[in-house]
C-alpha cells in the first residue's frame, strides 16, 4: 500500500519505466530506433497488402502469388494463386553457402545430454523421414498427429510433414490420453507420432501408454511411429506400431519438396479445452510463414551468430512458431530443452545460457515470477555475459 497516493492498493501493472538499448545494439538491430518502429507500423497501417507482399518476397516461393489478398469477410486468403514450401524454406534455401554447417538445432535433454544438428544434417533427416511418412501412406491432405517429448526428431517430424503437404497436429506432450484422443478423432489423424518416454523433473513421463489407450478409440489411425527415447519397456501392437529408427532405415537421404498452394493447411493447434470441447485452429502455409518469419527476425533481433532460446514448449503455438518454424526460416541457431526448468536445482536455465552461449533468451512470464521469487542468488552463480 501507498499511504500517500490515497488509494489503498499499489498497482504493479503499470509500468512506465523506459529501457533504451545500447548504442552497440541498435548499430546493428534490424530496427534501429523507437521512431523507426513507429514509421514500419504507419506504414503497415495505411497499406497492409504492400507491407506484407515485401515480407512474402523474403521467402522463397516455387510459384508466384497473384494477389496478395482477397478479403470476403469473415474468410481471408493470402498470396493467392502462389506456391511454396515451409519446410524447403526453413532448410533447403540455406545449404547454398555457409549456413549448411551452421547450427539449426542445438539440444539438451533434461538428463543433461547435448546434440547439435546442423542444417546439413537436419536437412537429411527431415527428408528421410518424409520419405518415411510416404512409405507409411502419408501424403499431401492426410492428418498426422505429434505427440512426443521436446527432442530434435519432433522438429523432424513437423518439417517432415509440412514437405509432403500433411497437415500436422501436434499435442502437448503433457495431455492425458483422453485429451489426445480428442484431438485425433477431430482430425482424424492417419499417424500417431510419438516416444516412449520422456524425462520430466527426473521422472519417465510414459508417452506411449498414453497413446495406446487414446488410439484405442481412434478407427481412423493406421500406424504409430514410436521414438527410443528413454528404453523403457512398452505395450507393442506388431500390426499396427513401427519403431522410428526401422522407419527411417534405407530411406532415400533426398525428398522433393511439395509445391503447396499458399493457402494450403499446414498444421491444425488444438485449444486447451478447459472451456469445452477443444477447438482447431487450422493455419495456413504462405500467410503462416511470412508473418512467423518477420516478427521472429524483428520482436527477437535475430542476427546471424546469435543462439536464440525460446523456452516454450513446440505442443503450443510459441514453439511452433518461436522454436520451429521462424527462426528456422530465418536461418537461426534455435536451442531445445526438453525437460522443466528447475530442476535438478533452480538454475538450470542460467547453466544452459552459460553453457550454450545463449545471446537471445525468449520465456513466459510465470518463469520470470518464479525466478523473481527465487531471488537473485541462482543467476548470479552462472557467467551471463552472453
Amino acid at each position: 500500500m501507498d499511504p500517500s497516493s490515497g488509494s489503498s492498493i499499489t498497482t504493479l501493472l503499470k509500468e512506465k519505466r523506459l529501457f533504451p538499448p545500447a548504442p552497440r545494439f541498435q548499430k546493428t538491430a534490424h530496427v534501429r530506433s523507437l521512431a523507426g518502429l513507429r514509421a514500419l507500423s504507419k506504414e503497415a497501417r495505411r497499406s497492409p497488402e504492400k507491407f506484407w507482399a515485401q515480407a512474402a518476397r523474403e521467402l522463397e516461393w516455387i510459384k508466384p502469388w497473384r494477389k496478395v489478398l482477397n478479403w470476403k469477410p469473415p474468410f481471408a486468403r493470402w498470396f493467392v494463386g502462389g506456391r511454396l514450401n515451409v519446410s524447403s524454406n526453413c532448410l533447403d534455401r540455406h545449404l547454398g553457402g555457409a549456413r549448411r554447417n551452421k547450427a539449426a538445432i542445438i539440444w539438451e535433454g533434461e538428463p543433461g545430454e547435448v546434440r547439435i544438428l546442423t542444417y546439413q544434417e537436419l536437412h537429411r533427416q527431415v527428408c528421410r523421414f518424409a520419405n518415411a511418412l510416404k512409405s507409411l501412406g502419408a501424403g499431401k491432405g492426410d492428418r498426422i498427429a505429434i505427440y512426443m517429448p521436446q527432442v530434435p526428431e519432433a522438429a523432424v517430424a513437423m518439417l517432415a510433414c509440412a514437405r509432403i503437404g500433411a497437415t500436422h497436429s501436434v499435442v502437448f506432450g503433457g495431455f492425458s490420453a483422453e485429451a489426445l484422443r480428442d484431438r485425433i478423432q477431430d482430425a482424424e489423424a492417419k499417424l500417431v507420432l510419438t516416444a516412449d518416454g520422456t524425462y520430466r523433473k527426473g521422472s519417465v513421463v510414459k508417452l506411449k501408454e498414453n497413446v495406446d489407450q487414446a488410439v484405442s478409440g481412434c478407427p481412423s489411425v493406421q500406424k504409430v511411429v514410436v521414438l527410443k527415447r528413454t528404453g523403457e519397456p512398452v505395450h507393442w501392437d506388431s500390426n499396427r506400431d513401427v519403431w522410428w529408427e526401422d522407419a527411417m532405415r534405407n530411406q532415400a537421404w533426398g525428398c522433393e519438396p511439395e509445391a503447396l498452394d499458399s493457402e494450403h493447411p499446414l498444421f491444425i493447434l488444438y485449444t486447451s479445452g478447459t472451456t469445452g470441447k477443444p477447438k482447431g485452429v487450422v493455419h495456413s502455409t504462405g500467410g503462416y510463414l511470412a508473418q512467423t518469419a518477420l516478427t521472429c527476425k524483428w520482436i527477437f533481433d535475430l542476427q546471424e551468430t546469435d543462439t536464440y532460446w525460446c523456452t516454450a514448449d513446440i505442443g503450443w503455438v510459441t514453439g511452433h512458431s518461436y522454436v520451429v518454424y521462424g527462426p528456422l526460416a530465418n536461418g537461426a541457431t534455435t536451442l531445445m530443452y526438453e525437460g522443466a526448468p528447475l530442476h535438478p536445482q533452480p538454475d538450470r536455465f542460467w547453466s544452459m545460457v552459460e553453457r550454450h552461449r545463449v545471446s537471445v533468451f525468449y520465456t513466459a512470464p510465470t518463469a520470470i515470477r518464479t525466478f523473481m521469487r527465487l531471488g537473485e542468488d541462482w543467476p548470479r552463480r552462472h557467467d551471463l555475459s552472453s
